[in-house]
Parts: C-alpha cells; structure tokens; sequence
C-alpha cells in the first residue's frame, strides 16, 4: 500500500508529466502551421510518449492501493520566437521534470517505500536521455544558425533522430 505522503508526490509528478505532454502538443502544433512537419512529427510522438509516462504514474499508484488524481494543467506556451528558443525552452522543461524526478525519488528512500523506489529508476534513466536529445537538437540548431537549407535538412532529419545516452540499456555503446 502506497502512503499518503508517496500517493501525494506521485500525483504531482501525474501532473508534470501531463503538463509535459500539452508542452510538445503545443510545439507540435506550432511547427505544423509554419511548415515543418519533421519537427512536428518529433514533437506529436514526444507528447506521446510524455501522456504514457502519466499513465504508468497513475496505474502504478492504483495497482498499489493509492488513488491516482487527475488534476487541471497549466496552459503551455503556444508561440515561439524561433525553432532555438522553442527547444531551449523543452531542455529547460525536460531539467525540471528531472529535478522532479530526483525530488521523489529521494521521497522514498527518506519514506523507506522501495517498491516505489524501485519502480521509478526507470524514470531517473528516462529523464537522462531526455535532457540528452534535447542538448543534441540543440546542438545540431546551433550548427545551423540561420542556414535556411540546413532547417530544411534538420526538419527532415529530426523524425530518424536516435541519441542514446549512457542511461540507455545499450549504455552509450556505439
């Protein structure tokens, strides 16, 4: 049986990580109207994936005898000045749902609920290649600059990006 204290954390985290998926639809739907559909491809299978975080969340503190919440969202930001401060805002995003992650995890050690604990190592893992895909954008928009061939290029090549980070069960191997 999952504790109040636990139950409560874990559905802060519900929250994040459903404010997380409106913050890709959001940039999704952005990138849609101004022509680039690799980058909205990306970004519709990044709230995807953000949504099934949530909804392991919310099973897990069921399964456990908790009642998962499903509270109401913050309005994500809709408009970006440009593709570069759109993805820095998502690094930004993606720090603060692993600082979130870290928060509760430690939670559980000091609440000594290892099942949860446990359970959210793989979120720790997850969290690292997320901030690992977002600096390697980054990275590849820095290499642009303002090189309209190069969007042209990045918003193509965007839909096959792979980074694996060290977190990842391949653990960094090339």
């Amino acid at each position: 049986m999952v504790s109040n204290i636990i139950q409560e954390a874990l559905n802060k985290q519900i929250r994040i990580e459903a404010e997380s998926s409106q913050i890709y639809l959001a940039m999704a739907c952005w990138a849609e109207v101004k022509g680039l559909e690799g980058i909205a491809t990306f970004m519709y299978t990044q709230s995807q994936e953000e949504r099934d975080h949530m909804l392991k969340l919310i099973k897990f503190v069921n399964e456990r005898g908790g009642h998962a919440k499903i509270s109401q969202l913050d309005e994500p930001e809709i408009e970006f000045e440009t593709i570069k401060s759109m993805f820095e805002l998502l690094l930004r995003h993606e720090i603060f749902v692993s600082t979130s992650i870290n928060e509760l995890v430690d939670i559980t050690l000091k609440e000594k609920d290892y099942a949860t604990h446990n359970f959210l190592q793989w979120y720790v893992s997850e969290q690292i290649e997320e901030e690992a895909v977002a600096r390697t954008i980054l990275d590849k928009i820095n290499m642009i600059g303002d090189d309209k061939g190069g969007l042209y290029l990045f918003d193509r090549d965007i839909q096959q990006l792979s980074v694996v980070s060290a977190a990842s069960p391949q653990g960094g191997a090339v």
